[in-house]
């Protein structure tokens, strides 16, 4: 399961099909030097986007 403060480089090297999930949400750092210790929720904040819809669709792409 992935959670909120999880870092996105950690998601990512867990779930190798997370970045297009990323992507979609407008993430587009996902191989950037930040995303190795940004949490998901930190992210989120600073794209302006819903963690809960985040959430949602990352778990559901790894269920």
């Amino acid at each position: 399961m992935i959670t909120k403060d999880m870092t996105i480089g950690s998601v990512v090297r867990t779930y190798p099909n997370t970045p297009e999930v990323l992507f979609k949400f407008g993430m587009g750092c996902v191989g950037c030097p930040s995303a190795q210790a940004e949490t998901l929720e930190e992210a989120c904040l600073v794209h302006g986007l819903s963690i809960d819809a985040l959430m949602t669709a990352l778990n559901d792409s790894v269920k």
